[in-house]
């Protein structure tokens, strides 16, 4: 069921052209030097497509939480959320929107410097300079008041979110937000949703941060349960006075 992404409305995307694209449960908020519409359709539609045929051929792909086995050549976007939930130890389908979010931005880098793409909360950037990302956590009084500070050197980072307090996306775990920095989305969606898995109370943090970053790739990690946060990595986490990504 399709639910307004009202957070969409503290987006400040400067001197960045900014368009939606909805393709059946694909919503995306793209940010670029210009609008490009048709062009990232396209790319939802030949990721999903990759993504769905695979799922028509072996169906337990969409519904474990399990690493999925390698099964010889498959397309990118399937290798790469294969390779993420291995690193992660979670399923599959956790790193797909993150990587849908990526493929589609790193395309749309063929007609554009710079591209923001967020997807459900997920997002995959490139940019001159840095963008200021608010970690939404639900009913925390944290809750966009603190964010992560990215980009801006023209290389390209994701950052992805999991919580076990509000969406729809599965989560075992009770933190109210798990935010991720990698520079692969498929990476960043599937190592938030695994630490998210860990989070029971504010008591697991700690332990939490200490396994996420041993994930192969991961730059930085905020955890926030209720009044509570834990951060690790390269990060410059920002107080929020302002509107923000």
């Amino acid at each position: 069921m399709y639910q307004e992404r009202t957070y969409r409305n503290l987006v400040n995307p400067g001197d960045l052209v900014s368009f939606q694209v909805v393709v059946q449960e694909t919503d995306l908020q793209v940010h670029a030097d210009q609008r490009m519409g048709d062009e990232a359709r396209d790319l939802i539609l030949e990721h999903r497509g990759y993504v769905e045929a695979y799922i028509h051929s072996y169906p337990e792909f969409r519904t474990t939480c399990r690493p999925w086995p390698s099964t010889g050549p498959v397309p990118r976007i399937v290798a790469d959320m294969i390779e993420a939930a291995a690193q992660a130890e979670v399923g599959p389908m956790a790193a797909v929107a993150g990587a849908i979010a990526d493929h589609v931005g790193r395309g749309l880098l063929k007609h554009t410097r710079q591209v923001i793409v967020e997807n459900g909360g997920d997002i995959f950037m490139q940019t001159h300079l840095p963008v200021t990302v608010g970690i939404y956590a639900g009913g925390s009084p944290l809750s966009m008041q603190i964010g992560i500070r990215l980009g801006g050197d023209q290389k390209p980072i994701a950052a992805c979110t999991s919580s076990g307090t509000i969406g729809h996306s599965l989560s075992l775990g009770k933190a109210d937000a798990v935010c991720t920095v990698a520079e692969s989305g498929a990476l960043a969606d599937a190592a938030a949703t695994s630490i998210a898995n860990r989070v029971t109370s504010a008591a697991d943090i700690n332990s939490a941060l200490d396994i996420g970053r041993r994930i192969a790739g991961i730059l930085g990690i905020v955890i926030v349960v209720g009044d509570k946060l834990g951060v690790w990595g390269q990060l410059e986490m920002v107080s929020l006075t302002k509107p923000a990504l």
